[in-house]
């Protein structure tokens, strides 16, 4: 299909065909006929990708921060290998289109293919010719409204909602001050509802055609009698609220806001604007009420809502994201809203450029909405695509999953071990594609099965998220090729025994990325420990951070918190010191009534050993950055080997310390190790029972934790 795509690191900006994205639970898949190119928003998100680095940065100063955190986290090397990861990436444009629904699996059974839908959201309502979009930002068009109007109506929402913030009431004098597209649309509002409207803007254009949609007055900013016509506009009073939708880089709106709403009066935020609140004299000596709208209404930026598809309450939450999508179409299906003013031009998705010339300002021409047209296209639900032709080699490799971790840590290292990239599956198509043409891979897809039934692909790496684990593992045991999934095994116990199942079955070897096993210090280590015959007490101390409950890795049903994702690397390198079968673990946790805090995020394991070892895990979430991440001492025979975050550490024995001057985590010799077990006939580096006991021994934190009791493993 087709796509318009921004490299974000060159900010070249281009139509290319990738493949269609996958549908998922939860979501429908719509061939889109019409999407809209908001000039306001995407005008900033593709200057900030044409920006040099340094112009990147001034941006986004949070991402600055993120990154020089993760230097003195993970040191100079592996941070830019980030950046870079990071920065060359294709970027999805557009997030509000209309189409009709090819396919879905929306779990309340409201959408059916063939119906006519408008879809809302950055980076799944794209522009391109078949979109993925989750359930709740999905919305029917009623009969008398045209795919051209329902393009518009995520920007309907988002106007709809900054009215709904103002709460007005007929007769009221409102002001929008913006009169850009999100502007005019909220003067349509506004007149709807019975109010009087001013509007406010730098340009003439904007000026005189808001005059024809809703404004009884509108006027430019640098007029020399604004102040006195809003005087006599609102009799002296001053507004009862102003409505800011501009985008500006000054403080202007809201300095100028202030001055002409009224004593107790409302100011509400919509459009992107710098907010130096000055207290005096306007906003503390009139007590005005400033509020910010948030998008299209309640459930943006709510994962449950907007990924999970968990609606709130009707009775509670009148107006949602999909509500105020589905009251913006009545309106224009009753007339109420009339967009054909606004719609200024149309381009064929193959001239999606020459749109956005005009929207940079490259071709001078006046414009409001701008419409990004799709005709029928047979190559359109195509799952792959070739993009080179490289010779396969006896180690012919598929991804299923290549995030940012995949990208940097496992797909070099494969491509490092000479093994051969066959073909890369990611559900979004864009990143498919993305990576394809990075790494060298000779296809790009969105659909697992073209890995599965392809015989030529002997290896499989799988990065996705963690629920898809023992599924894609199981498939791939099933199609005869060996395995290399990244952490968890499995979320829960039915999924571990189907796997242990279809292993016993099947040929191919199985390998968890259980990295720190294989870093250089811990191998060194065990080496000088080797022969103390008496057991362990291995003590380890993760300063892991802090993650919002929201995070896909936290979420019981996507990620399964981190006692499963990220706490069996621990438990997986007590087994490599100790050689041991776990047989029993207790577990603990902190009590809180704070709602942020994951309680089980900051928690106390120990582990014992068939031959008497034990492993101390002190794993949280409430520590402090500065503190190094990762602290692992092993106590044996009069001797004691520490490793300082992987970067280094020292060995104590007889009254002696040496420096042990090792780096790394492991990642690069996990993925040779693999490879060269492939190549040698050689067992999987890891035996299946030790990964089995490894995931068996998460699951038995959990319940430890629930029953307060130790589990016998």
């Amino acid at each position: 299909m087709k796509q318009v795509i921004q490299n974000f690191k060159t900010g070249e900006l281009f139509v290319d065909d990738v493949p269609v994205p996958s549908l998922s639970k939860g979501t429908v898949l719509v061939e889109n006929k019409f999407s809209l190119i908001s000039a306001g928003t995407e005008r900033s998100t593709v200057s900030v990708g044409k920006a040099n680095l340094l112009g990147k940065a001034r941006q986004r100063p949070d991402l600055v921060a993120q990154v020089l955190q993760n230097i003195r986290k993970e040191g100079l090397k592996a941070t830019l290998d980030k950046v870079k990861t990071k920065l060359d990436s294709l970027k999805a444009l557009g997030y509000s289109t209309s189409g009709v629904v090819h396919a879905t699996m929306d779990t309340k059974g409201v959408f059916k293919p063939g119906d006519r839908v408008a879809c809302a959201g950055q980076d799944y309502a794209s522009h391109a010719e078949v979109v993925a979009i989750p359930q709740n930002l999905v919305a029917k068009i009623p009969d008398g409204v045209t795919f051209e109007e329902a393009s518009f109506t995520t920007l309907g929402a988002i106007a709809l909602q900054g009215v709904r913030q103002a709460n007005p009431t007929l007769g009221e004098n409102i002001c929008v001050i913006g009169l850009g597209l999100l502007g005019q649309i909220t003067c349509q509002l506004l007149n709807a509802n019975g109010c009087n409207v001013f509007g406010i803007d730098l340009s003439p254009k904007l000026v005189e055609i808001s005059k024809e949609n809703g404004a009884m007055v509108s006027m430019l900013r640098n007029e020399a009698s604004l102040m006195a016509a809003v005087e006599n506009f609102t009799k002296g009073y001053g507004f009862d609220s102003v409505i800011i939708t501009a985008a500006a880089p000054t403080n202007d709106p809201i300095e100028l806001s202030a001055e002409i709403t009224k004593k107790k009066g409302k100011v509400i935020v919509v459009g992107a604007v710098k907010m130096d609140i000055p207290r005096d004299p306007h906003f503390y000596r009139k007590e005005l009420e400033l509020k910010l709208s948030c998008s299209y209404g309640p459930g943006r930026y709510d994962v449950s809502y907007e990924e999970e598809g968990i609606d709130y309450p009707y009775a509670y939450v009148r107006w949602t994201e999909q509500r105020n999508m589905e009251a913006f179409l009545q309106l224009l299906a009753r007339k109420t809203i009339n967009l054909k003013p606004l719609i200024t031009h149309v381009f064929d998705i193959a001239e999606a450029e020459k749109a956005y010339d005009i929207v940079l300002g490259k071709i001078k021409e006046p414009h409001i909405g701008i419409l990004l047209k799709y005709d029928d296209n047979e190559e359109k639900l195509k799952t792959i695509y070739n993009v080179n032709a490289t010779p396969i080699s006896s180690i012919n490799v598929g991804f299923i999953g290549a995030g940012s971790f995949a990208q940097s840590y496992l797909i070099p290292n494969v491509k490092a071990s000479n093994g051969s990239l066959d073909t890369v599956v990611t559900t979004k198509g864009i990143t498919a594609k993305n990576v394809a043409e990075k790494f060298g891979f000779n296809k790009a897809s969105s659909n697992a099965s073209d890995v599965y039934a392809n015989s030529e692909i002997n290896t499989l790496f799988i990065a996705t998220p963690h629920n898809s684990h023992a599924k894609y593992v199981i498939e791939g045991v099933k199609a005869k090729k060996h395995i290399f999934v990244e952490k968890p095994l499995a979320m829960n116990y039915e999924e571990l025994e189907e796997v242990k199942k279809a292993h016993s079955k099947g040929s191919s070897k199985l390998m968890v990325g259980f990295n720190r096993r294989f870093s250089p210090i811990a191998k060194e280590i065990k080496r000088r420990l080797k022969g103390a015959n008496e057991p362990l007490v291995i003590n380890i101390r993760v300063n892991a951070g802090f993650i919002p409950k929201d995070h896909w890795t936290q979420l019981e049903e996507v990620g399964g918190g981190r006692v499963v994702g990220e706490m069996c690397h621990f438990i997986d390198l007590m087994q490599f010191f100790t050689d041991e079968k776990p047989v029993s673990v207790y577990a603990d946790c902190i009590s809180s009534e704070n709602s942020k805090i994951k309680v089980d995020d900051n928690i106390s394991v120990v582990v014992k050993f068939k031959d008497g070892s034990i492993g101390n895990l002190i794993y949280v979430a409430n520590g402090d950055k500065s503190l190094p991440k990762e602290l692992i001492e092993v106590y044996c025979a009069g001797k004691v080997g520490v490793i300082n975050d992987f970067r280094g550490g020292v060995f104590h024995s007889n009254n002696k310390i040496e420096k042990l001057k090792l780096n790394g985590k492991g990642h690069k010799q996990e993925v040779m190790a693999f490879i060269n077990s492939l190549r040698s006939e050689e067992n999987s580096p890891i035996n299946f029972e030790s990964i089995y006991d490894t995931t068996l021994v998460t699951f038995k934190i959990q319940d430890s934790l629930k029953t307060g009791l130790p589990q016998i493993i």
